[in-house]
């Protein structure tokens, strides 16, 4: 279908695309990538009057340290986190990660802002963000504030976003030196979301874990922080029994719909077998 009509508008600056937002309210829509916006206009399950494209505000662009933490413009690619020399050596399992969403062609367009930013279950960079403890920066006429991503969800495409409000950027503490990390996700077919998926992060001290830190994908209506999993898997030295508490913990926590990935009892279990998986290369990444 073809989208409705609507009036576009490209600032060049932060303060000029919030200024867009404030003045038309609900009638407008901040397009970024576009991937998920677009098809919604042209089913008409969305009708904005007006889009402000947020490509061209170099401020929302690049990829920095900034002290002890990471900090992602959000009209940065995939492609460009993928790319990044930084990330890779710091952060390599948001490379990891941002190589399972979608195929190429999206990824050089998708940003990672438009990705946490819509409160899509399916998307993979959410939950992630959880695992990682990231806070997003929110941009809107009464100035900037910080929230956690794992505060941020409220329900499928429900956000602590206000209408007026921007992300502007992602922020992510540095995890420690020699951690163990891992995406595994489970899709149908190259270009699918998930049917389920698993981030892992973790540290140990020989063969003790000694931090954990979980999210799901996919498996509910907004992104999951497992943190009773990652509590169960503190301390231990991955015991098979450990691990079955603890992957028993994630599932209970897990509430899928049953679509054409699968029954809702399969998609939990197989968010089970994803953790599973995880823990296994993130335990074995990680420095003892």
């Amino acid at each position: 279908m073809i989208p409705g009509q609507f009036t576009y508008h490209r600032p060049s600056s932060l303060a000029e695309a919030v200024a867009l937002l404030a003045s038309h309210g609900d009638e407008a829509r901040p397009l970024a990538g576009g991937h998920s916006l677009i098809p919604m206009m042209k089913l008409r399950m969305a009708a904005p009057e007006h889009l402000v494209d947020l490509a061209g505000i170099a401020d929302l662009k690049g990829i920095c340290e900034d002290g002890g933490t990471i900090v992602i413009g959000a009209t940065t690619t995939q492609h460009e986190v993928i790319a990044s020399a930084l990330l890779a050596s710091k952060l390599p399992i948001l490379r990891e990660t941002a190589l399972l969403i979608a195929d190429p062609q999206i990824r050089y367009v998708g940003t990672i802002g438009g990705n946490v930013a819509n409160g899509d279950p399916g998307n993979d960079m959410p939950a992630l963000m959880q695992c990682l403890d990231a806070s997003y920066v929110l941009v809107g006429p009464s100035g900037e504030r910080h929230v956690a991503a794992r505060e941020f969800y409220e329900a499928a495409y429900f956000t602590a976003l206000s209408p007026d409000e921007i992300v502007a950027a992602i922020r992510i503490p540095v995890p420690a030196a020699g951690h163990g990390y891992a995406y595994e996700k489970l899709k149908r077919k190259v270009g699918d979301y998930a049917t389920a998926a698993a981030a892992v992060m973790l540290t140990r001290s020989g063969h003790q874990i000694t931090s954990c830190s979980i999210g799901l994908t996919n498996v509910a209506d907004t992104p999951l922080f497992a943190e009773e999993a990652g509590r169960i898997l503190t301390g231990s030295s991955m015991e098979a029994d450990v691990v079955t508490r603890a992957v028993a913990a994630a599932e209970a926590i897990t509430n899928p719909a049953s679509d054409g990935r699968g029954p809702a009892e399969y998609r939990t279990r197989m968010a089970g077998v994803m953790l599973r998986r995880a823990l296994a290369r993130a335990y074995d990444r990680a420095a003892a």
